[in-house]
């Protein structure tokens, strides 16, 4: 018995404008090419920019991509507007691989809530001021909050400030990039 093709050949991919088949899962986000995955990874800080009120073009331009590749990838995140504009979604599940710090060091996980890929930029900019400037006023915020990741498993966030100090000075903590990829 022949298995049913999963999603769409590579030949109706192209004919809709993707330049490959979105990732759902982490699995998949490594599957694909280091090039294909900064394409993804771009299409996620596009979304984000739009909603700080960046239009579609601008907000692509900057990442270096096309709008069209951006409705194309990231549909789900962009809503129509009656002028022909898109803007972004409040909230989307588009996948977002990510470098998050938790109390067991740093990890990447896969996250499909714009909203956890938010806590994480926030908890390492909060990271990165304390690492910087000893002052932990804003980690105070992030004390008994927890990342969930796209299979719902929660992973609690480090604040323990000599843990983080540790693992500074070993140079563990990069900020070059809160995503998958950055800062290895």
């Amino acid at each position: 018995m022949k298995k049913k093709h999963q999603g769409r050949s590579k030949r109706q991919r192209k004919a809709k404008g993707l330049p490959f088949k979105k990732p759902n899962t982490a699995r998949q986000y490594f599957s694909l090419s280091p090039k294909n995955q900064e394409i993804w990874d771009s299409v996620g800080h596009v979304v984000s920019k739009m909603r700080e009120g960046v239009t579609l073009p601008k907000a692509a331009k900057e990442f270096g991509l096309a709008p069209e590749t951006i409705i194309n990838l990231g549909r789900s995140a962009l809503r129509k507007q009656k002028n022909g504009r898109y803007v972004a979604k409040k909230i989307d599940q588009l996948l977002r691989v990510v470098n998050v710090l938790i109390t067991e060091g740093r990890k990447e996980i896969a996250t499909r809530d714009s909203r956890q890929a938010s806590l994480v930029g926030g908890h390492w900019a909060a990271v990165q001021k304390f690492i910087q400037t000893g002052d932990d006023s804003a980690l105070l915020k992030f004390a008994k909050k927890r990342i969930v990741d796209a299979r719902r498993k929660r992973y609690p966030l480090l604040t323990d400030l000599k843990e983080l100090e540790r693992l500074a000075s070993a140079g563990v903590l990069r900020f070059e990039s809160m995503y998958a990829g950055g800062a290895r």
